[in-house]
């Protein structure tokens, strides 16, 4: 009875607190990376970008598997989508929910950031989020 009193506390303190819970767990150390094209790198249209993931598993979207997501895409936006709703679908958020590893894409001309951010099996990015680096490309 003292067990479940305390854990009724505990939760009420967190949700009282504002405490948001997001996803998926992600195992620690994971990570998304982009293999390429190179932060900074000048390139030429279509763009070929190629998608890497440490100490997790790539699987579609839909697959209820411990330690596994697929990968989202983020075009030219300044912060991460909501970390505890589904990644939005739009020109800015691609999806690869058949747990695609590459992409090939047609950007305009000037200056994109890109950024890979791992979703679970309903498209909720994990807890602790599983992410990659911000890169800076230019298109010729």
């Amino acid at each position: 009875m003292m067990t479940k009193n305390v854990l009724g506390i505990a939760l009420a303190t967190l949700f009282s607190a504002g405490t948001v819970f997001a996803g998926t767990a992600s195992p620690e150390g994971a990570q998304a990376y982009i293999i390429s094209p190179a932060n900074g790198e000048v390139v030429t249209n279509p763009v070929t970008i190629k998608f890497g993931l440490v100490g997790m598993g790539v699987a579609p979207a839909g697959t209820d598997k411990d330690k596994t997501g697929h990968h989202h895409l983020l075009i030219d936006l300044e912060k991460l989508p909501a970390l505890d709703k589904p990644v939005p679908a739009d020109a800015q958020h691609k999806h690869f929910g058949g747990g695609q590893t590459q992409t090939t894409l047609e950007l305009a001309p000037g200056v994109h950031t890109l950024q890979l951010i791992l979703g679970d099996k309903s498209h909720i990015p994990h807890s602790p989020p599983v992410t990659s680096e911000k890169i800076t490309i230019t298109v010729k």
